[in-house]
């Protein structure tokens, strides 16, 4: 989702998306508009005594509403810096917490494997926020009853952060309730096992929301069971994926440097786009003297008018700067490279650096279709030399 940095804590860049600026000021008009509800229940439950006229008269409602809105999303922030707190204590890099029109994200690196570390993490967000939600009842009992406003705004987010709470802990994965139950799982089983048990649970879930959002006419509640449902089958998908390229070397997959009939830097252009059309490839690695120089694809090769391609060099419009993967890693970390540097191959490179092959996106989804044809999707990890069963996936 399109967002911005607007600051950070402990380090933690914190974001916010363009929808959470649409829907902050809508949902500031929804608590204002619907004050004259939200003060008999907060009276009912807290026996808060709150003054109904004064706080529903003219612009007091739109205040508090703007107010408490606020003080909800501040609350959201600590929810996602409580899970993001536990996760650096077991060495878990986070990318940033962005909030979004449903709430708050927080983005890491890498998902924890351990069910015990996952449990903590996963647990520690809801805690956050019914220490909120206590915090804030507590503070309420002592504000006199004169202060009216301070008072709603208070009860409210009283409530709303023990609901926010108890609704992240419903068992709709990757909600954090599908952590807690994903980290359950694994005690028993891989973590790809777990992954796609928690998914389908998680699915289920999203199903039944989506069935009381169209019911109830909620949005909000079908907004969230979409993207439960998506995330869901996400996750579960990269789980799979990773028990079956996790420990496969990128050796086995890749095309060798014999096989690869690479460019020259002083190629024009002209030539590489024929050689494209055809072999219908869209990369090639740069050689000179046997050593990989670059990287040239179709993208590059665009940024030379069709009546200049004779006159430009490969050199030219190579990119220089490669990101690699060694020939020893593993077809999982080739395809995390090729994620995170928006690429669809990778020079592979030896003990030396020297270049000995090219590893595409295609291969690594060719090898995943073979290894899941053969079960690997259960977790299991095969080195180079033999196979055995590892204790980790996803």
């Amino acid at each position: 989702m399109p967002s911005f940095r607007i600051g950070s804590i402990a380090g933690i860049p914190i974001r916010l998306g363009l929808s959470f600026l649409l829907v902050l000021p809508l949902f500031a008009w929804f608590i204002g508009n619907g004050i004259g509800q939200l003060l008999p229940l907060l009276n009912g439950i807290f026996d808060a005594n709150l003054p109904v006229t004064e706080l529903s008269a003219g612009n007091t409602p739109y205040v508090l509403g703007i107010v408490a809105a606020v003080g909800l999303y501040v609350g959201v922030v600590l929810h996602e810096l409580g899970h993001s707190f536990v996760a650096m204590r077991y060495g878990y890099e986070i990318d940033a917490i962005t909030l979004w029109f449903l709430g708050g994200i927080a983005q890491m690196a890498e998902m924890p494997e351990d069910w015990r570390q996952e449990l903590a993490v996963a647990v520690a967000g809801p805690a956050v926020s019914v220490v909120l939600g206590l915090g804030s009842f507590v503070v309420f009992l002592v504000v006199p009853e004169s202060l009216g406003g301070v008072r709603f705004v208070l009860a409210y987010l009283a409530l709303l952060n023990v609901a926010l709470a108890a609704f992240n802990l419903l068992p709709g994965f990757p909600m954090d309730g599908g952590r807690v139950l994903r980290a359950l799982l694994a005690r028993t089983r891989t973590h790809a096992e777990a992954t796609q048990l928690a998914a389908e649970v998680g699915k289920g879930f999203a199903f039944l929301l989506a069935l009381v959002g169209l019911f109830s006419g909620s949005i909000v509640f079908i907004a969230i069971a979409f993207f439960i449902y998506m995330s869901a089958s996400g996750e579960a998908q990269q789980a799979v994926t990773k028990a079956a390229l996790q420990g496969v070397a990128v050796q086995r997959v890749m095309t060798p440097a014999a096989e690869i009939d690479a460019l020259s830097p002083k190629a024009s252009v002209a030539d590489l786009i024929d050689r494209m059309l055809t072999e219908r490839h869209t990369g090639y690695p740069v050689l000179e003297s046997g050593e990989l120089v670059g990287m040239v694809t179709l993208t590059d090769a665009q940024k030379v008018r069709e009546v200049e391609r004779d006159a430009f060099r490969v050199e030219e419009v190579m990119t220089r700067e490669l990101e690699t993967i060694p020939e020893d890693a593993d077809a999982m970390t080739a395809l995390s490279t090729m994620q995170s540097a928006g690429v669809g191959r990778l020079p592979v490179v030896g003990l030396h650096g020297e270049f000995v092959g090219l590893v595409s996106r295609t291969d690594l989804m060719t090898a995943l279709t073979i290894l899941r044809s053969s079960g690997r999707e259960s977790g299991a990890e095969t080195t180079r030399d033999s196979p055995r069963s590892p204790e980790e996936s996803l």
